[in-house]
């Protein structure tokens, strides 16, 4: 059964940079698609990065620019670098995934929406931008 674990959450000021890191295992085939969620206090989780089968990556708009997403199949590691951190970034992050499956014959598309693409989810690790 696949677990996904993420680490290096924590606090920063405005402005910072943080990065966090997202270990899959468990699992029989690799995941198509990986993606960071995250939720803020009292709103609906939602999508912030993915990565296409193809290595692409998918952005929201909130942090396009700002954050980038990189997904290292060797080690079955996928990895958030957030720069120019704002207070509105704060939340739980969440790291996603599918469960995989055979060979693709192309790629993948990976939404930034929760629908039935990703089954499989982290514990989440607080992110807190101070003013």
């Amino acid at each position: 059964q696949m677990l996904l674990v993420e680490s290096g959450g924590g606090s920063v000021q405005t402005g910072g940079a943080m990065n966090l890191s997202c270990s899959a295992s468990g699992y029989t085939s690799a995941p198509y698609c990986m993606a960071w969620f995250r939720q803020l206090p009292g709103k609906d989780r939602e999508g912030v990065a993915s990565v296409h089968s193809n290595g692409e990556p998918l952005f929201a708009t909130s942090v396009e620019g700002r954050f980038t997403i990189s997904k290292d199949s060797a080690k079955n590691t996928l990895l958030l670098e957030m720069n120019s951190l704002k207070p509105e970034d704060t939340a739980i992050y969440y790291c996603a995934a599918d469960r995989g499956g055979p060979p693709l014959s192309g790629v993948r598309l990976c939404p930034l929406t929760i629908g039935a693409t990703y089954t499989v989810w982290g514990q989440g690790t607080q992110v807190t931008v101070s003013a």
